[in-house]
């Protein structure tokens, strides 16, 4: 069954003021682990999930047929993080989506589908203290949502060795970047989780029992 994984990251002592450098560092380690170095959009909540916005704004993602930076729409980490936090309250969350690839097996009704290399929007969150009566202590004071584990166990397929090359792949890349925001924002604890509560590392590896 498909689930949701998410990366928790929290520091100690952590001012509010802080938070911005936190979620550049973090959004800017993403290019050099199969992501994207452009900010798609910026997200600014009150109170809780269920209030309506304070601010948005989307900076757009479009690759040019030369695929140079000029020929893209986004914008750079620091300065969406510094427009989002702009309104710093202890009640809001910031929340900034940027593009990461991975392989997936492509779908649809070519009899002999293929592995390539898919974009998807990872959400990366900052947390106020006081947001959602204090989700941070749970969630992190930054938080990944990574969507759906799919990637890194195709629980649906049989695994042959191409599928398990590939499905290693991506899980070496999550791991690369793990450990990337985590040395780069400073976090002293994190914590790889998922929705059902069951762990990533057991799962794959029962999928891929037998196969090496």
């Amino acid at each position: 069954m498909a689930d949701t994984l998410y990366l928790s990251m929290w520091y100690p002592n952590l001012r509010l003021t802080d938070l911005a450098g936190k979620l550049t560092a973090v959004l800017g380690e993403f290019a050099a682990h199969g992501g994207e170095a452009l900010v798609y959009s910026a997200t600014v909540w009150p109170i809780n999930w269920n209030e309506s916005p304070v601010f948005q704004q989307i900076y757009g993602r479009r690759a040019g047929a030369a695929g140079s930076a000029a020929d893209k729409l986004g914008a750079e980490p620091r300065a969406a993080v510094e427009e989002a936090l702009e309104i710093l309250h202890d009640d809001y969350a910031h929340e900034f989506e940027i593009g990461w690839s991975l392989w997936e097996l492509e779908t649809g009704t070519d009899p002999d589908p293929r592995w390539v290399r898919g974009p998807r929007m990872v959400r990366v969150t900052g947390y106020g203290p006081l947001f959602d009566e204090g989700a941070y202590e749970s969630d992190g004071h930054i938080r990944i949502d990574f969507g759906s584990d799919t990637p890194f166990l195709e629980e649906d397929l049989e695994l042959d060795s191409v599928a398990a090359r590939h499905v290693e792949e991506n899980v070496r890349q999550l791991v690369e970047l793990t450990a990337a925001v985590e040395k780069a924002s400073g976090a002293t604890a994190r914590l790889l989780w998922s929705e059902l509560g069951e762990s990533l590392a057991q799962r794959l590896a029962a999928r891929l029992r037998g196969l090496n």
